[in-house]
């Protein structure tokens, strides 16, 4: 690799590293494992950066590495987890509502396959179009479709089965009075 294509790589990495690595963070939970993903990403991109003909696919690329190594640690890691009925609660640090969700969100997802969240964090994080993921995930963009339906149920069966009883009932009502009202 000649000097000016590393420098044109470093300039990539400077001007593009925090939004990879939220890319990364959304990957996998924890915040040590997106940064170890991002960096194998980047390094794996580096012997492959004069490759990359058009510099603007380079994100999509790099996300693609990522999806690949974090699918590859997945495949590798030992099976330490002992099933259980009931799930932990998610902590909340700062109490507020939104960060209790994105908490909630970001439990939740780890229910998911390695490729339905891969298409959940594409499609609904990165807000790639489904043809995008499909590229992105080598899969057809009807693959994206049913794999993101499927994600998507799995995530609204699980959040609901975590759902405080108080908001269950609250939201059970207000469903209640809706049919009424279309009754009527």
């Amino acid at each position: 690799m000649a000097h000016g294509e590393v420098l044109d790589f470093e300039e990539y990495v400077r001007t593009r590293q925090e939004a990879l690595l939220r890319s990364a963070r959304r990957l996998v939970p924890d915040p040590v494992d997106a940064q170890d993903l991002l960096q194998t990403a980047l390094v794996r991109t580096y012997g492959r950066w004069d490759g990359i003909a058009d510099k603007r696919l380079a994100d999509a690329y790099l996300r693609r590495v990522m999806i690949n190594t974090r699918t590859e640690w997945w495949r590798a890691r030992k099976l330490e987890e002992v099933p259980t009925e009931e799930l932990p609660d998610a902590s909340v640090e700062d109490g507020s509502e939104q960060r209790a969700d994105r908490a909630l969100l970001m439990e939740v997802l780890k229910v998911l396959a390695p490729k339905q969240r891969s298409v959940v964090v594409l499609r609904h994080w990165e807000q790639m179009s489904t043809e995008e993921t499909a590229a992105a995930l080598g899969m057809s963009a009807g693959t994206v479709k049913s794999t993101l339906h499927r994600a998507l149920a799995r995530l609204r069966q699980e959040l609901e089965s975590r759902e405080p009883v108080g908001r269950a009932a609250e939201r059970s009502g207000h469903e209640e009075r809706g049919r009424e009202r279309c009754a009527a």
